[in-house]
Formats: C-alpha cells, structure tokens, sequence
C-alpha cells in the first residue's frame, strides 16, 4: 500500500478535473490512524462519527429527517422544562461513547450534568436517531449503534423508522447498569396511534403517528 508521501508524490502535479482533491485528503490521517484530537480538529458541515480510528461521515439529513427531530426535540425540551431537570440536545453533537469513539446522535439526553471530554458529553442517558434511508445507514443505526451506545452506559435508546413507520425504545434493565458487556431489551416496538413512551423519563409519551408524521 502506497504510503501518504508516495501518494502525495504520485499527485504532486494536483488534481486534474473529475478526480478527487487529492491535495485536500492529505491534510487528514489515514484512515485507522484518526486520534481522538485529530477528529475534534475538524471542521466541517457534514457529520462525522469516529470508531476504531476510522472516520465515518454520515449522510446529509432531509427536511424530513430534520422535521422529525425537531418535533421529538421540542417535545422533549417541554417535558424537561416541567420537570425540572436535565438538558436536551440535538445534532450536531459528538457524544464520546468511549476511548477513540464518538457518535453524533440526532437528539442527547442528559439528566444531570455529567462528566465531559473537551467540552463534549461523555456519554449520556438517552439518544435518539432517526433512521435514513440505505442499507449501510439502517445497519448502522439498528444493529451498531445499539451495541456501542448499551455498552457506553446510555441507558435508554429510541429508534424512529419512518421507512418502516415504528419507533423501537430499547433500554439497558436495572440490573445491567453498569455493565460494559450490557446490551439493550426491547421496551416496545410502537406503531400508528399507540402511545411510545420512556422507561427512564417518567410521564414522557407520543403517538407514534405524531411523530411520523411530523415529516411532512
């Protein structure tokens, strides 16, 4: 494998039109070789997730997708004003799940202040994502990212499907908390007008229909 000098030698000449801007990828690490502080130095419009030293950078979201965070984001903003607790926030924003990895959930709950990692959540007590359409990004969201954010501690997991219109809320059970090894129990699988409701936030529900339907 060419090394990232030889490459740079290889296309000293700079890019020709219709290849990539090869001149701009050698800024950045290989990929494998991301740090921590490599990936926090970004700066960039797209969202980007860092897992097992390789950047991920994920698709631009719809006015669809965005329609539905919002919703779920103002809903849950009033459900903290009445009870007085915690804060929630939306993307952009890494979530350090771990040594060498951060996610960007589309919404973060975080009930009490908690410990940060260079001005970012370490870890936190509920996520949210919306799931966006094609197979890498369904994987991600429903197979992945529920074993990282289970075994980081988040104990509660809301999945909104709109290609399969349901919300799925895992939660980690009381007697895993804690446990790195944990992995997430389906609370409930919601779908039409049956209420989705929180394990962790008490008195927190929406019809699963609201939600969906906030896409427009």
């Amino acid at each position: 494998m060419a090394t990232a000098n030889e490459m740079h030698q290889q296309h000293r000449g700079g890019s020709q039109r219709g290849e990539p801007a090869w001149d701009l990828a050698l800024l950045y690490p290989r990929q494998g070789s991301w740090t921590e502080s490599d990936y926090l130095g970004l700066s960039s419009m797209r969202m980007i997730e860092l897992t097992d030293g390789s950047i991920e950078v994920l698709p631009m979201p719809t006015k669809a997708h965005q329609r539905i965070v919002r919703f779920l984001f103002l809903l849950l903003q009033r459900w903290i004003d009445t009870s007085e607790v915690g804060e929630v926030f939306f993307a952009p924003m890494p979530v350090r799940l771990g040594p060498g990895r951060f996610r960007e959930p589309d919404i973060v709950v975080l009930l009490e202040s908690g410990s940060e990692f260079r001005g970012h959540p370490q870890g936190a007590d509920l996520v949210m994502e919306v799931v966006s359409p094609g197979e890498e990004n369904r994987r991600r969201d429903l197979e992945i990212k529920p074993v990282e954010y289970a075994s980081a501690g988040i104990k509660e997991y809301w999945i909104i499907d709109p290609e399969k219109a349901e919300i799925h809320v895992l939660h980690v059970p009381q007697a895993a908390t804690g446990d790195t090894a944990a992995r997430y129990a389906v609370h409930q699988v919601f779908r039409g007008d049956e209420a989705a409701c929180s394990s962790l936030l008490a008195g927190f529900q929406v019809a699963a229909r609201e939600v969906l339907d906030a896409a427009g």
